[in-house]
Formats: C-alpha cells, sequence, structure tokens
C-alpha cells in the first residue's frame, strides 16, 4: 500500500513520534541526550518551527510543535539525519537509527492542545524514568521542567502553553501543573494515539456506540480531530496538491514539474527519463523522487515511471538521498 503524503501545510499543529528502530534506544547516555535535545531546538530556531512540548525517552521521542514556512518535512529531515549521523560516528555503528519515516499527526489545537501537552509531558512518569511529579518537574528531558521554570531552552514556546491556563505567569504555572496532576492516573491514551477512527470520536467506547448506531465518521490515520475537522484538513491538503501539480487528478503534470525542476537545474529532461548515471543527473533525479514520494506520497512505482528507471532504482536513490 503506498505511503500518504504528509500533511504539511506551514503553521500546522503536529504530534510527531519518533521511534528507533527494531525498539533500540535512540540515546544511550547524557552526551546523547544533550545532542538530541541542542539539535532539536537549533534546527527548529532556524526553519522557524516552533516547539510546545516534548519528551525523549529511551527508544522514541514526543514532539508537539508547529511547523514553520519551510514545512515540517524539511525540518525532520535535517534533525533526524544529523542526530543519527552523528550517534552512529559517536557509538561505531552503521544503519538506520530511526523506525521507517516520524509518526506525524495534524491536530485539532482547539480540542487537544491542552490535552498533547499534558500526555507527552507524563510520557517519563508513565515510563517510570521519573518516580513522581515532583522529579518530572526537574527532569531535563521533558519540556514540562521548562514550564516549570526549572529548565531553560529559549525555543520552546513556554510563554503560548502557559497562556492556555491563565494569563500571569504564576498562577499559569501552577493551574497547569494542577492539570497535569490530574492525569497521571489516566494511562495510555487510545483517543490521542490510536487510529484515525478512534482519535475522531474520542475512544473506543465511542467507536462502538457509532457501529451499533450504524453511523459513518470521516476519519484519517494522520488526523486528530473531529470528523469535520478532518475533512477541512484533506480539502486544503487537496487544494496544495493541486496547485503544486495543477488540477488534472491524473497528474499528467507531473511531467511539468520535473521538466520545471530539470531547466533549474540546467540538464536534459530527456536525459533524466532514460537513466542517465551522470552524477548530477542522479543527483536531480534523487531530489526530484525524494520530493515526489516523501512529500506528496506517490507511490514509488508511479515515480519510477515518471523517471524512467527501475521502481529499486528509486528506492535507492531515496535513501541515498536520505543518507546525505
Amino acid at each position: 500500500m503506498p505511503r500518504q503524503a504528509r500533511l504539511d501545510a506551514p503553521g500546522t499543529l503536529h504530534h510527531i513520534i519518533v521511534r528507533g528502530i527494531e525498539q533500540r534506544w535512540i540515546v544511550d547516555d547524557r552526551k546523547d541526550r544533550d545532542n538530541f535535545v541542542s539539535r532539536l531546538g537549533q534546527i527548529a530556531s532556524e526553519t522557524e518551527t516552533v516547539i510546545y512540548a516534548w519528551a525523549l525517552m529511551t527508544n522514541h521521542a514526543h514532539i508537539l510543535l508547529r511547523s514553520g514556512p519551510y514545512g515540517l518535512s524539511k525540518c525532520m529531515q535535517r534533525f533526524l539525519i544529523g542526530y543519527a549521523i552523528t550517534y552512529n560516528r559517536r557509538h561505531h555503528r552503521y544503519g538506520h537509527l530511526f523506525q521507517n519515516r516520524y509518526k506525524s499527526i495534524v491536530c485539532d489545537e482547539d480540542s487537544y492542545f491542552r490535552e498533547l501537552v499534558r500526555y507527552i509531558h507524563l510520557n517519563p512518569l508513565r515510563a517510570k524514568l521519573v518516580k513522581s511529579l515532583s522529579e518530572l518537574d526537574r527532569y531535563r528531558w521533558c519540556g514540562h521542567a521548562v514550564l516549570m521554570g526549572r529548565v531553560k531552552h529559549d525555543w520552546q514556546d513556554r510563554d503560548y502553553v502557559l497562556s492556555w491556563f491563565r494569563e500571569k505567569e504564576g498562577p499559569a504555572r501552577r493551574a497547569y501543573r494542577q492539570y497535569v496532576k490530574s492525569g497521571v492516573t489516566e494511562g495510555r491514551r487510545s483517543d490521542l494515539v490510536g487510529g484515525g477512527l478512534i482519535r475522531s470520536v474520542g475512544g473506543w467506547s465511542e467507536v462502538l456506540s457509532l457501529r451499533r448506531a450504524k453511523e459513518r465518521v470521516f476519519t484519517d490515520e494522520r488526523i486528530l480531530g473531529s470528523g469535520d475537522f478532518v475533512e477541512t484538513i484533506l480539502r486544503d491538503a487537496d487544494e496544495r496538491l493541486k496547485h503544486q501539480f495543477g488540477r488534472n487528478k491524473d497528474r499528467k503534470d507531473i511531467a511539468t514539474f520535473i521538466n520545471q525542476i530539470c531547466d533549474q537545474e540546467e540538464i536534459s529532461a530527456k536525459e533524466l527519463r532514460m537513466g542517465s548515471r551522470r552524477g548530477h543527473i542522479c543527483q536531480v533525479r534523487s531530489q526530484i523522487a525524494y520530493q515526489l514520494v516523501e512529500d506528496y506520497g506517490l507511490p514509488l512505482a508511479e515515480v519510477a515511471r515518471h523517471l524512467g528507471v527501475s521502481t529499486s532504482a528509486i528506492s535507492k536513490a531515496i535513501t541515498k538521498k536520505m543518507r546525505e
């Protein structure tokens, strides 16, 4: 089944989940953690990505962010590839560090912002990396300590998060902590991280009620929000895709897109489609393939047809591009 395109409009609220390959650790010690967090802050600042909440675990990480003008993909590509390279070099290892693509869920801010901040920041306590909420207040590998004023990271938008609770900082911080405390016993929230239908209607009990009533709700695995919110996001995404590739539903103008890139790079589109292995042409082909697959969700086979090479060649080109 082909991968779906990223819902990547600038300014969109995303819940990002990054997992280690085969559930392996992505941080081994404090130096790795420092590298992960400082790199996250640096890339976020450079790409104008706003970070609201985050939690670095041992084999995965959660981040609640608003994508900047460059979009989500460019930010996450720079962050994850850069970190993986330094981690592999430091630990004398090779190969992938992260499991497949990172998971990104577009979130309905009005309905879920506070809940997501709390859910993400309680991860270390649920996983028993800390023993109590008081210890979480000081835990430096989670954005909760930043909101509590115990750790400082200028790249985390502390003021915006606290503004959801009170106007002034002191009362806002106390109200936020009380809200987090009230969620300690909730455990894993399937309505926040489950499948698209579970997210859209608020948990399995609501799903079962809908099934009994034989009602349908518009859902999507990439979105956390009501059916109406899902429909709006997908409609907007479809309009952006049409703007990128024209209004032809068969995407015949992908050829135009490829030709434009070739013109910009001053190479022959004909030579590109004939499978030329000249260095610069291979680089351009990899870049086009990466954009069509990663950013727009086109199947490998379809991209291969447009670029005149095999599906396996496209797969190798994308893998190579991700390692650059």
